[in-house]
């Protein structure tokens, strides 16, 4: 199957805390950072995970905000690190590309945040994920 979601890195589940309806999947990534994701629990039944179980996970770029360096006080547990590689702006939108360990990640972001946190190739940035809006495939 081929999709339009270009961020997908590998890993491995780590645990699974089901819930009533929800579970939230934890996924060690290859490049060895921690990702929490929050899925049905109907789809970890149907995906069949269970700690060990190969995992991609999956976010589109309209998810992935950037910091400028970790965030604290923050509900948004998945903090990755990683340097941008490219910025590509727009009229109002730009792509940032940011190479993280075992992978790279693309954020869709305004323009003028780029302006505003200076962000360019080799900037030092976190990309900010919430749990809900990580997927996960088999």
């Amino acid at each position: 199957m081929s999709m339009s979601i270009r961020n997908q890195i590998a890993g491995t589940v780590t645990s699974v805390t089901p819930g009533e309806v929800m579970a939230t999947v934890k996924v060690r990534l290859d490049g060895g950072q921690y990702v929490t994701a929050a899925i049905t629990l109907e789809a970890v039944k149907e995906l069949g995970l269970a700690e060990g179980s190969a995992v991609r996970a999956l976010v589109k770029s309209t998810e992935v905000s950037l910091a400028t360096g970790p965030v604290d006080g923050l509900s948004i547990r998945n903090q990755i690190p990683g340097t941008i590689t490219d910025v590509a702006t727009g009229g109002a939108m730009a792509a940032v590309k940011v190479s993280v360990r075992g992978g790279e990640l693309t954020a869709a972001i305004t323009k003028d945040a780029v302006a505003d946190l200076r962000l360019a190739s080799g900037s030092s940035v976190v990309a900010l994920i919430k749990s809900t809006e990580i997927s996960l495939a088999v």
